[in-house]
């Protein structure tokens, strides 16, 4: 069942806001479900042990009112709610309460800025929005960046676990050239720029992907140390020092020649966006067989992101 808030708000544009709390295990899809299913934007609450609301903006016809409201609100409850259950099911779950609100332009811009703080997403690295004050303590650095459409801003495992094995190998490499793929937001890329490298790549194969990353990374006053291009990853043709790669497991092992040939031997290899155990196993035998050797790992529930150095020929 479903609670709807504030069915007929003022009038002009309104946005239904469709809110549940999703278990850790869930978090990702879900929010990816969300965001296709909205078209619009999703924002997740700050993570807590048992998991984070996430919640889709769908928007509504201006000139409804009355029993036309009411069914746009059912039809898009319906389908999420549907959407939602299989996904779920998937993993023995059932979804919890669906929570509905029905708000004006105005309310939607401001709605979510009370989930988003500047927080310590790995020792030494903070995460701030724009509307936030912050005063770094010494040695540390801050990324100022929003939360944007289906896209990180840190808060997941997998990017947490990212930074702080990208910490490990700018502190112990030292390496002036890296390669983000799959960039997203850029906040990987802009990470190793802080942490010292002259030259960062970023690539990704979402155009959107591109335009948030450029934006992110010129309001960080990073440019002249980031490119940010959706070059294919077969066609990057140099190598580099430290390579990145948050994506998904199926993904990171078809792409172990290419992401094997674009790093410098002795070079580190840093991946992320795996689930511990079968996984994990799965593709340290994958890049094992392609000439890298473990050299660290980190976990967080169900997630793992492993650090990987390249032999030397």
């Amino acid at each position: 069942m479903d609670q709807i808030d504030n069915l007929t708000p003022a009038t002009g544009q309104r946005w239904l806001q469709v809110s549940l709390f999703c278990p850790l295990n869930l978090l990702e899809p879900a929010t990816d479900l969300l965001g296709i299913l909205s078209g619009s934007g999703v924002e997740q609450s700050p993570e807590t042990e048992t998991g984070a609301t996430i919640s889709g903006f769908f928007q509504l016809t201006a000139t409804d009112s009355g029993q036309e409201l009411e069914e746009a609100v059912k039809s898009i409850r319906n389908l999420v709610e549907e959407e939602m259950t299989a996904l779920f099911s998937l993993y023995d779950r059932i979804p919890n309460q669906i929570h509905l609100t029905v708000l004006a332009d105005q309310d939607w811009a401001t709605s979510w800025q009370q989930y988003f703080k500047p927080f310590p997403v790995i020792p030494g690295l903070v995460i701030k929005p724009s509307w936030e004050e912050y005063e770094p303590r010494p040695g540390e650095a801050v990324i100022e960046m929003d939360p944007g459409m289906a896209f990180g801003t840190g808060q997941h495992a997998s990017t947490r676990m990212a930074l702080d094995l990208l910490k490990n190998s700018m502190e112990t490499l030292h390496p002036h050239s890296v390669l983000d793929v799959g960039t997203g937001t850029g906040i990987l890329a802009m990470a190793t720029a802080l942490f010292g490298a002259q030259e960062v790549v970023a690539i990704d194969n979402d155009l959107e992907a591109v335009t948030v990353a450029r934006k992110n990374i010129a309001h960080n006053r990073l440019s002249a140390s980031i490119t940010v291009s959706s070059t294919p990853l077969s066609r990057v043709l140099h190598s580099f020092q430290l390579t990145c790669a948050n994506i998904v497991h199926d993904v990171l092992v078809a792409m172990a020649e290419d992401l094997t040939r674009v790093t410098e031997p002795g070079g580190h290899l840093v991946l992320a966006g795996l689930l511990r155990g079968r996984q994990e196993d799965s593709l340290t035998a994958v890049y094992r067989d392609l000439g890298w050797q473990p050299l660290a790992c980190r976990y967080q529930d169900e997630w793992a992101a492993l650090q990987l150095v390249r032999r030397l020929k």
